[in-house]
């Protein structure tokens, strides 16, 4: 044994770094380098000669260690790489123990153990593992919220969104008191339309008004709370604050009302109607914030500035924008007003102004278009019936009136009985025309009214009419 054991020294370097032992397979340590007594922190004396069991069994801690080196010297088999803990006090340390067979001509006469100390290895792995895991846990989580981004965003603004996802309880009910701006948009005569168009006709034609809609709306700030049938809610100011929130909701309705002839280019090659829009705009104090049940909730605004946003938007005709006096005193800039009148809404008990507005000024120098409902033909006066509408319902009586003038969008009529600013007409031509009245002269028994919703048979009977007219600027 001392040849083999001189073969084994001659076989180390003094300086290896990896721990160097060798045992004889009854059991006793012959060799043990420097490295290896760092490693396992023992005395020389501790080791050579001695029996590896005496020399380690009183570590119950370390029984995964004496195991493997156990298994090598018993079971004779085939080398083993081993990952064992090893503990010293409160330390514990991560070794490989590589072990392979001394041998003595052809047999075998002990086991030669090559173990390296691979805790800070070990350690790095556990950090890169966890670091995997955690760049893993951040690609889920961004997955998870641009899912979430992408999905709500189809039905709230990326700002609200953010706001819900990102606030700590944003998803929880409550509100706060704030003062913004409310927007509310309506095609005008949708209802009679949609009863002409194919179903799937309509939802396209739809999407494409809301999805330019929504462009402005958002190039301006405006946060698009819900759709409503065939309008929009919007406000500004929130989620996130405003100071210029009044303003920002007159150029956004400027800006609808200016895409509006992109609509109906559109409209039009692909064979569907025309389209026109009212807009009504009011700044006060709202309710915002989560509202509805534990099972089901929307954001949203709540309060009497909402309500009258939407009673301001039913005054308006097609391509106009009506604002409140509140509205309008929030804004700095100059407006473009085509005229101011009184009005008492229902569930008031005050008139209240309302500007008639056609542009804005600086940053935003944005105006509509010159509308072609500026320019009336005066025709032979022709006679027509017509009913007066109390909201969606007609009041049973018809009453009979004459057109004086004519174009594509108004009528001037005579009457001997005048109805009043703001209502609602119906008038017995095809399947029935609607309009709204916009003046009245009561001196002449004249009223002016807004075409809302035309059938079919409106252009082959405006034909008719202006072929007996000439051109007049009203």
């Amino acid at each position: 044994m001392i040849e083999h054991r001189q073969y084994i020294q001659n076989s180390i370097i003094a300086d290896l770094a990896e721990g160097v032992m060798a045992i004889r397979f009854d059991g006793i340590i012959e060799l043990v380098n420097e490295a290896a007594l760092q490693i396992l922190e023992r005395r020389r004396e501790e080791l050579i000669e001695q029996n590896f069991a005496r020399a380690f069994f009183t570590e119950d801690a370390n029984d995964d260690f004496i195991q493997s080196i156990l298994d090598t010297i018993y079971q004779k088999g085939k080398g083993q790489e081993r990952y064992v803990p090893y503990r010293i006090g409160d330390t514990v340390k991560q070794l490989r123990i590589v072990s392979s067979y001394l041998h003595e001509g052809s047999e075998k006469a002990g086991v030669i153990l090559v173990i390296s100390d691979i805790t800070e290895l070990n350690e790095m792995r556990d950090a890169i593992k966890a670091m995997t895991t955690i760049q893993n846990l951040n690609q889920q989580l961004e997955l998870r919220n641009r899912v979430l981004q992408e999905t709500f965003g189809r039905y709230l603004s990326d700002d609200i969104v953010r706001e819900i996802l990102d606030t700590q309880g944003g998803w929880k009910l409550g509100g706060q008191k704030k003062k913004l701006t409310v927007l509310m948009s309506d095609l005008r005569g949708f209802t009679q339309l949609s009863e002409r168009m194919r179903a799937q006709d309509l939802v396209e034609m739809v999407n494409h008004y809301f999805g330019l809609m929504y462009e402005e709306i958002e190039k301006y700030n405006g946060a698009l709370i819900e759709f409503l049938g065939d309008g929009m809610m919007v406000i500004f100011g929130a989620p996130e604050p405003s100071e210029t929130h009044a303003s920002d909701a007159v150029a956004a309705a400027v800006a609808m009302q200016k895409r509006m002839g992109e609509v109906n280019r559109w409209n039009r090659e692909h064979g569907f109607e025309t389209l026109e829009m009212g807009i009504g705009v009011n700044t006060d104090m709202v309710i915002l914030g989560n509202i509805g049940s534990e099972r089901r909730t929307k954001y949203g605004v709540l309060g009497a500035a909402v309500n009258l946003t939407g009673r301001i938007e039913s005054y308006t005709t097609g391509g106009q924008i009506l604002i409140s006096s509140s509205t309008r005193e929030s804004i700095r800039e100059v407006l473009q007003i085509r005229r101011t009148f009184r009005v008492l809404p229902k569930g008031l008990d005050r008139e209240i102004i309302l500007s008639d507005v056609t542009g804005i000024g600086d940053p935003y120098h944005i105006s509509m278009d010159r509308q072609a409902s500026e320019t009336l033909i005066s025709v032979f006066p022709t006679s027509v019936f017509y009913t007066v509408l109390e909201g969606k319902h007609a009041d049973g009586m018809i009453r009979s009136g004459r057109i004086l003038a004519l174009s594509e969008a108004e009528a001037l009529m005579e009457a001997d009985e005048l109805p009043e600013v703001f209502d609602n007409l119906l008038l017995t031509i095809g399947d029935g025309l609607y309009a709204k009245v916009t003046e009245t002269e009561q001196e002449k028994n004249r009223f002016r009214i807004c075409f809302t919703a035309k059938p079919p048979e409106f252009e082959e009977w405006k034909k008719q009419i202006l072929q007996t007219g000439e051109e007049k600027v009203q």
